[in-house]
């Protein structure tokens, strides 16, 4: 998809949306993502986001919803479905969970844009600061993120000094404005301040992890989210180490995360540090059938095979 000069225009129209329930609706139709896609990042099923997209249609219909943009007194009743529309393109993009490619820059750049857009709307918005802070740590590794055949470089592996430091510097500013707004943190600025720990340690080891691990536990609290849990893991076993990871992970409930790959990732990465090599075989191996992204599937029947056993 090519660059839409009126993207922000037709974001901005999100706003007369009501309800999360049919954010899907203007990600499919804004973003231009697909079904699949969607139901993966709302960690459902294609049949249950199609119901939900069909119901948010008939919604918007009987409401005659005018796709419009709306008064600026109207905006932040809608402002957190616009970063959930935003961010769900950038994910996507960022990671992508089909096809041959790990990476789809040219969308998240997009994201990155609409991003500032709304800064400039709404100065004052905290998570609005923290989003594009979000986004702009992330987008730093773009670089290292993958090899030069295209194939997937976990972050242990990646060669830091290919990390856009300005891009850095830029999300570090608006932590820095949302912070001192003084109104809290919400899910936004509290993934960003996760992801700034990582681009401030100058590798895995020298990570702040019991600083990520306490981010995480404060966005469990308030997001509730299985995704959050599973990241919480990963760092517990960092900061703490993989036995008390894995006591995290088996812990979970398998289906919140909608048949991922997520939870047999983790599991088979955990269960490879404590020497349990065929269980973490397995799980590796299960990973990779789950994943839709071709790429992503190599990179992990790899690591089970670097496993022996």
């Amino acid at each position: 998809m090519t660059s839409d000069p009126d993207l922000p225009r037709r974001v901005a129209a999100i706003w007369r949306i009501e309800g999360a329930r049919i954010v899907a609706t203007p990600a499919r139709v804004v973003g231009g993502l697909d079904i699949e896609a969607i139901a993966r990042m709302f960690l459902v099923s294609v049949p249950t986001m199609q119901q939900r997209i069909v119901r948010a249609k008939k919604a918007l219909s009987a409401a005659r919803v005018p796709f419009a943009v709306p008064e600026p007194a109207e905006w932040p009743a809608r402002r957190r479905a616009v970063l959930t529309v935003v961010y769900l393109i950038f994910t996507e993009r960022y990671v992508a969970s089909t096809g041959d490619a790990v990476l789809r820059t040219e969308l998240a750049h997009e994201a990155l844009r609409l991003g500032r857009v709304l800064d400039r709307l709404l100065p004052r918005e905290p998570e609005v600061l923290g989003l594009s802070a979000l986004m702009e740590f992330q987008a730093s590794r773009f670089a290292a993120r993958v090899d030069a055949n295209g194939d997937p470089v976990l972050l242990a592996d990646q060669d830091r000094r290919r990390w856009d430091r300005s891009a850095i510097a830029r999300g570090r500013e608006l932590l820095e404005r949302a912070d001192a707004l003084g109104k809290g943190r919400g899910p936004y600025q509290l993934q960003a301040a996760i992801t700034l720990c990582h681009a401030e340690a100058a590798s895995v080891e020298t990570t702040d992890w019991d600083r990520i691990v306490l981010l995480y536990e404060l966005l469990g609290r308030i997001t509730a989210n299985p995704v959050v849990e599973l990241n919480r893991a990963g760092a517990v076993s960092m900061a703490s180490g993989p036995e008390e990871g894995l006591a995290i992970v088996d812990a979970m409930d398998a289906t919140g995360l909608g048949g991922s790959h997520l939870l047999p990732s983790v599991r088979g990465e955990l269960l490879a540090r404590l020497g349990r090599i065929e269980d973490a075989r397995a799980q590796l191996l299960a990973a990779a059938t789950l994943t839709r992204n071709k790429r992503e599937a190599t990179l992990l029947r790899r690591k089970a095979d670097a496993l022996g056993g």
